[in-house]
């Protein structure tokens, strides 16, 4: 009796145990930590807002591109989510500093060297936009996007580059698809365009070649033989402003504002010289028919040639 007692009181037991297990096995496991909305079955991706707010640009080098910036980067999100997760796509971060944090709002002080695609085309009246281009380092656009924050987002109003002047600040949210997964990421751009102070360009530059085309013409109407010393040293002047200039900027595969207007001088200032050789040489040889002929030709033709084609180089740029 006992022992049969036992057995049954046994296989009661066994089959509790296994009733118990199977329906263990059958209920939905809860698990302490959260899942990723980004990673959810839902369908819809996870939202990551993202607030820039730029307080200096330290350095903004034309030669190389690149420009050093001191910003604030605000991040929010449904999901635990740190400055890690996000990339910054046209440049490097140097230094971090923590400002705020909870699990879903971080505040960072963020120090980067970032690359401008520069567009020098109409130098040295150019315009140039410093762009913050980031990117969720490992989620897909089907897994989560980009907002910007417009309440956190900006540029300190004091904020200035010696010799340029800020004219638009913006952002956008486009999607990047990249050849390696053929998979789009969401990425965000802060751009800050800027304009070259043209002041400074003119008193550096042009101002100095107006006056040496000037000097050139009004030495048309000059007919002594020693006018050919001054359009040489008038010319080589012109070369040494331009070399001093283009110094500044990058080797370019195209040619900028500057070097047609450059054109246009050399070819003024040549003209200038030949027609003075000429001269000089039918004077020499006794045909002043054809020294005079030089004479009235020059002095009419050659400022109209330099006036005519400024005007439509200046009105170009205009366009």
């Amino acid at each position: 009796m006992s022992d049969s007692y036992r057995s049954g009181t046994l296989n009661k037991t066994m089959w509790v145990f296994s009733l118990l297990l199977f329906l263990l096995v059958l209920c939905p496991h809860s698990s302490a930590v959260s899942p990723d909305p980004a990673l959810s079955m839902s369908g819809d991706p996870a939202v990551i807002t993202v607030g820039v707010y730029v307080v200096d640009f330290k350095k903004f080098d034309v030669q190389e591109g690149t420009s050093e910036v001191d910003f604030y980067l605000h991040l929010k999100s449904g999901f635990p989510i740190t400055i890690n997760d996000i990339e910054l796509m046209n440049g490097d971060i140097t230094s971090v500093d923590q400002v705020h944090n909870t699990t879903y709002d971080k505040y960072y002080r963020v120090h980067a060297t970032v690359s401008t695609d520069l567009t020098l085309q109409n130098y040295p009246f150019d315009s140039e936009t410093i762009r913050i281009e980031l990117e969720p380092k490992d989620l897909y656009e089907n897994e989560a996007v980009l907002a910007i924050d417009t309440i956190k987002t900006g540029m300190d109003p004091s904020e200035k580059i010696d010799g340029w002047s800020f004219v638009n600040v913006s952002s956008s949210i486009d999607s990047q698809i990249f050849p390696g997964d053929g998979k789009a990421y969401s990425r965000a751009t802060f751009c800050y365009t800027m304009k070259r102070e043209a002041l400074s360009n003119v008193l550096k530059f042009f101002l100095p070649i107006f006056l040496i085309v000037c000097i050139s013409l009004f030495s048309l109407l000059m007919k002594v033989t020693s006018r050919l010393s001054l359009n040489s040293s008038m010319f080589l002047a012109a070369v040494l402003i331009h070399w001093r200039v283009v110094s500044e900027i990058p080797n370019l595969s195209y040619g900028v504002f500057l070097d047609i207007f450059m054109v246009i001088t050399y070819a003024t200032l040549m003209m200038v010289l030949i027609s003075g050789i000429l001269r000089i040489h039918f004077t020499d040889s006794g045909q002043k028919e054809r020294a005079e002929l030089v004479h009235r030709v020059s002095k009419w033709f050659i400022p109209a040639f330099c006036i005519l084609n400024y005007i439509w180089l200046f009105y170009t740029l205009r366009a």
